[in-house]
């Protein structure tokens, strides 16, 4: 489904992977290879996401999940006058992606929408495997979380970089009971259920707000101003 208003909206704007713990804080590091960032721009509210959500939902059984690849479905809301709400959409996210339009990452905005290390993937479309994990290296970003959701992040660069933090909640189940959709059944993986991002160089903090679902995951990534390519990112399970 192709959504036809454009407008400028302003942006708000591995291999290892350790996940330890100092007393009631978690550590994640990503040292070496970048894992390969993964976004799906998706909604309830329209009839060809399903297939989407569910390619998506899969990657919870791939081996390389968080040491390779971060999956994060953000759900947009500019179909929510369709006839069904989509409880996880926000505006932000919608913004968002007319950001990536408007900077050049996208060429339309529409969905099911695919980003792959910030570049438009339309593979899906013609049935095509994900890309493959590009080589690249970085250096090491490391996020600490504490006890009472404040996280904390590091990574040695001089020049500013933009941090992306999200919060990602599973095994969301809806029944739909209007709308393109309706009378469907569907479990969404990976949902964005927070969003936040900050400029900076070396350090960034952010608070988190209180835990929503019982499995939760972190993602962060960060990348240069007006860049949706991830210099280095980190992920795993919230404890």
């Amino acid at each position: 489904m192709l959504h036809q208003r454009f407008t400028q909206l302003a942006c708000l704007l591995l291999l290892p992977l350790s996940v330890t713990h100092a007393a009631a804080e978690q550590i994640f590091t990503q040292s070496g290879n970048v894992p390969q960032l993964v976004e799906l721009y998706t909604s309830q509210g329209c009839s060809s996401c399903p297939p989407a959500d569910k390619k998506l939902n899969q990657l919870l059984e791939d081996p390389g999940l968080w040491k390779q690849r971060i999956p994060v479905a953000f759900h947009v809301d500019y179909w929510d006058y369709l006839g069904w709400k989509d409880p996880f959409a926000t505006a932000l996210n919608s913004q968002r992606q007319y950001h990536l339009k408007k900077t050049g990452a996208i060429s339309n905005v529409y969905t099911p929408g695919w980003v792959v290390d910030g570049k438009e993937w339309r593979g899906f479309f013609i049935g095509k495997a994900l890309p493959k994990v590009a080589a690249k290296e970085a250096n090491t970003l490391t996020a600490n979380l504490s006890e009472d959701r404040h996280v904390s992040i590091h990574f040695p660069q001089e020049e500013q970089l933009a941090a992306h933090v999200a919060i990602l909640s599973f095994d969301l189940t809806s029944e739909i009971t209007a709308g393109e959709n309706q009378d469907k059944i569907l479990q969404n993986q990976f949902v964005v259920t927070y969003f936040n991002q900050a400029l900076s160089s070396n350090n960034w903090a952010f608070s988190l707000p209180e835990r929503k679902t019982e499995r939760e995951a972190i993602a962060i990534w960060l990348t240069y101003p007006n860049s949706a390519e991830p210099v280095q990112a980190v992920a795993g399970w919230i404890e």
